[in-house]
């Protein structure tokens, strides 16, 4: 875990963390932030498509299966321990519970570049496992929170749309298309552009997400002990299911640390759009607050490794 902090990306998150608590006046400004996460998406659903390209699609029957699985099972799992543990609400419990099956784009870049880094192969598509996730947990949430007795009214058609145009469902689901039918041949002409640059790009977006998270420490007071707890232990709850599905499913060492990390992971842009408009009642401090300030620096610094690390053990 210590080898951990020596990545880049992590490391500059942890300064992006440290220069919001000294209330340093550093800050990326919005349109660059705006930029290289558009950029991250794409990439990222560009890289899976070209993977996509050269593998046998009936291979990723099983492992697409398994994670679809996973994510309709794992907002259950956290809505019960919300509901009748912690003793939130249900409108808060379905829309934090959404929030831990739904998934992290940057935390699963930031897992593929661990796994380069100490030389672990895994599967070609796991960007597709990622796109897998993401919607069904949403949707469960969102399900959940209708079951309770409101005269809430949602627009299902404008939901839709949020959750499948979104822009982070789009631009990874574009990507993935695009990547595909280019293949290897057809990108190379933008490989400089969308490759290569990569980890350059994470690492000032990690530099900005620390400083997010930063402002947003104030939060865990009206969060409550519970929900700390609960954003440090759900993942490990969720990246055990992510490591026995990924293991029965067929997945290698590589591709079960992938698929563990994506379960422990806790979306910060798509779902909290989602849950905006089907759960407005939600209390977006504790969502957010979760996903954000606690899971994904846990997830970052001490939850790659530990689901790595339980690959490993299962194997």
């Amino acid at each position: 875990m210590i080898e951990n902090l020596k990545d880049p990306a992590i490391l500059f998150f942890i300064i992006g963390l440290i220069a919001g608590i000294v209330k340093s006046d550093l800050k990326l400004p919005e349109a660059i932030y705006e930029i290289i996460s558009i950029y991250l998406l794409l990439a990222i659903g560009l890289k899976g498509g070209v993977q996509l390209a050269e593998t046998n699609l009936t291979a990723l029957i099983i492992p697409a299966t398994g994670a679809i699985f996973v994510g309709l099972i794992i907002p259950v799992i956290a809505y019960l321990i919300l509901r009748r543990i912690g003793k939130f609400n249900k409108a808060d419990s379905a829309a934090i519970a959404a929030h831990y099956g739904s998934v992290s784009a940057v935390t699963f870049a930031v897992v593929l570049i661990y796994l380069d880094r100490i030389g672990v192969r895994y599967e070609e598509y796991t960007t597709v496992l990622l796109v897998l996730l993401e919607i069904p947990a949403i949707a469960v949430g969102i399900f959940i929170a209708r079951l309770r007795a409101s005269k809430t009214r949602v627009s299902y058609g404008k939901l839709v749309h949020e959750v499948i145009f979104g822009k982070s469902i789009y631009l990874l689901l574009s990507g993935l298309v695009a990547g595909y039918i280019l293949g290897p041949q057809g990108i190379a002409s933008v490989k400089i552009v969308f490759f290569d640059p990569f980890k350059g790009a994470l690492t000032f977006f990690l530099l900005e997400m620390g400083l997010v998270a930063s402002r947003r420490l104030s939060d865990l007071k009206s969060a409550g002990t519970f929900l700390i707890v609960f954003g440090i232990f759900m993942p490990l709850i969720s990246g055990t299911l992510g490591t026995v599905i990924g293991y029965y499913a067929g997945l290698s060492i590589g591709g079960t640390a992938v698929l563990a990390t994506l379960a422990g992971s806790a979306s910060y842009i798509a779902a909290p759009a989602a849950m905006r408009i089907a759960v407005p009642e939600a209390n977006p401090t504790y969502y957010l607050t979760a996903s954000l300030v606690v899971t994904f620096p846990f997830n970052l610094i001490f939850g790659i490794p530990i689901y790595y690390w339980m690959s490993l053990m299962i194997h």
